[in-house]
């Protein structure tokens, strides 16, 4: 795991290549570190920002769109925790911090598609260092979901169990006393 980092530490810097991961709440946003203080990440396209929300937390905003900006890591942060985060350099071999840098910069200002399950800021970071289109935080949302939805589905067919046995109960109790057929 990388080391936690905040707006107010400044004894170590990211280097470049590095992807930063910031904190906001419910969901993580994520950047490349190209030095200098400056990161690349995607955000909403421009018309799309909505009044009231940064413009660079894409996932507030209601779009198939995206944008890829350079802007100062302080102005993304703002007043949210960050860290570097390269965990997946135990999985996969990063491409070296220039190639990641000079590709990153390439894509500044292009607009892209963009999907919360399949190309999200995440995503697009680690196709940048590693190649890979990798989000764990969707395949972590999605493990909780199917575990969710398990417990529900087990849950559900308790439920119908138990009410099948209450019925066929009611109905051997009520024969028992009585020698009519019951109500429909």
């Amino acid at each position: 795991m990388g080391q936690w980092w905040s707006k107010s530490k400044s004894d170590q810097k990211p280097k470049p290549g590095d992807l930063i991961e910031i904190f906001r709440g419910v969901y993580e946003h994520w950047a490349v570190y190209v030095g200098d203080d400056w990161v690349v990440h995607l955000t909403a396209p421009p018309g799309a920002e909505v009044p009231g929300i940064v413009s660079d937390i894409l996932m507030s905003v209601p779009t198939e769109k995206s944008m890829v900006r350079k802007q100062k890591l302080q102005e993304v942060v703002g007043n949210d925790t960050w860290r570097i985060n390269n965990t997946l350099d135990k999985k996969y071999k990063p491409h070296s911090a220039r190639i990641i840098v000079e590709e990153v910069l390439r894509q500044v200002g292009e607009m892209m598609p963009y999907s919360f399950i399949s190309k999200n800021c995440e995503h697009f970071v680690n196709k940048m260092r590693y190649g890979k289109a990798e989000s764990l935080q969707v395949r972590e949302a999605g493990e909780a979901a199917e575990v969710a939805t398990g417990v529900l589905g087990a849950v559900s067919v308790a439920a119908l169990a138990i009410g099948i046995i209450f019925i066929i109960n009611r109905k051997t109790d009520w024969q028992t006393f009585s020698s009519t057929s019951p109500p429909i």
